[in-house]
């Protein structure tokens, strides 16, 4: 998690340990394991001896990281929070050589590795935070793989904002102000952040050179269940209906988050008309 104006930004290292605890609740591990089996419905494991390599920008305590390395994915984790770094550094001891880390701003990815370094490339929850989310997108499509590499987005959803302070916190002049700017406010770390519509972000992959492969919304009802609905022992049954939900562009048009997965041009072309 990253500001590129402020690479080390004072509410991403006091924050990071908050940060952390919220991925442990059903809340944060929801939204990280639906948007990792959107992602593993179009991902591709080689058969022999060839390793994927994947690149989390923006990956706070490394914890997205995690299910792709035991599938034996080698993730590097990128990051300009030393603090949520030193975090990260844990999942990479427990994953066994499978992920390595990297302290540096997700603006400069371009400039750190060579074209093509990537099979997969993940911008969950970054573009949010960024100075030019286009130009963070750009760099990250630079890096992906141009045969059969995806690049996975998950971004706030300008709707869900609207629906969660007005449903949720029950703010109705605050749903109202949302109505008219692209802007939410971060609980975990305090201060404004963005949000998108589905339009806009493929407005951005298209820029990116990029083709969306899955548009999903993840967590579309979970955030509004009442208090009788134990989220920890009901964590699977709504799960699944949680994926149920984010498949449909009904359902998933409010959900908290869109989540795009994306191929370069060329190959999503190649993909359709075959050999």
């Amino acid at each position: 998690m990253q500001m590129t104006a402020k690479p080390d930004s004072d509410r991403f290292q006091s924050g990071a340990d908050k940060y952390a605890a919220y991925r442990e609740t059903p809340k944060g591990r929801w939204r990280c394991d639906l948007a990792f089996v959107n992602l593993q419905d179009l991902l591709v494991l080689p058969q022999g001896g060839r390793s994927l390599r994947g690149l989390d920008l923006g990956c706070g305590t490394g914890a997205t990281a995690k299910p792709l390395a035991r599938l034996g994915i080698h993730m590097m984790l990128l990051d300009s929070s030393s603090a949520m770094l030193d975090i990260a550094k844990r999942a990479a001891r427990e994953a066994g050589g499978k992920i390595a880390v990297k302290h540096s701003d997700a603006a400069q990815v371009a400039n750190l590795f060579p074209a093509g370094s990537f099979d997969v490339v993940l911008c969950h929850n970054i573009l949010e935070y960024v100075d030019d989310p286009s130009s963070v997108l750009r760099a990250a499509a630079k890096v992906q793989s141009d045969s059969t590499g995806i690049l996975s987005i998950l971004a706030r959803n300008w709707a869900g904002e609207v629906f969660k302070v007005g449903v949720k916190a029950g703010d109705l002049g605050a749903a109202d102000c949302n109505l008219a700017m692209l802007w939410g406010l971060a609980s975990l770390f305090c201060g404004r952040v963005r949000v998108f519509t589905l339009e806009s972000l493929q407005v951005m992959t298209q820029g990116a050179s990029l083709a969306g492969a899955a548009e999903r919304g993840v967590r579309v009802i979970s955030d509004y269940l009442p208090p009788q609905v134990s989220r920890r022992e009901e964590y699977e049954r709504i799960f699944e209906l949680e994926r149920k939900l984010g498949s449909r562009p009904e359902f998933a048009a409010v959900a908290c988050y869109i989540q795009v997965i994306a191929r370069h041009f060329w190959a999503s072309s190649s993909k359709e008309t075959g050999p």
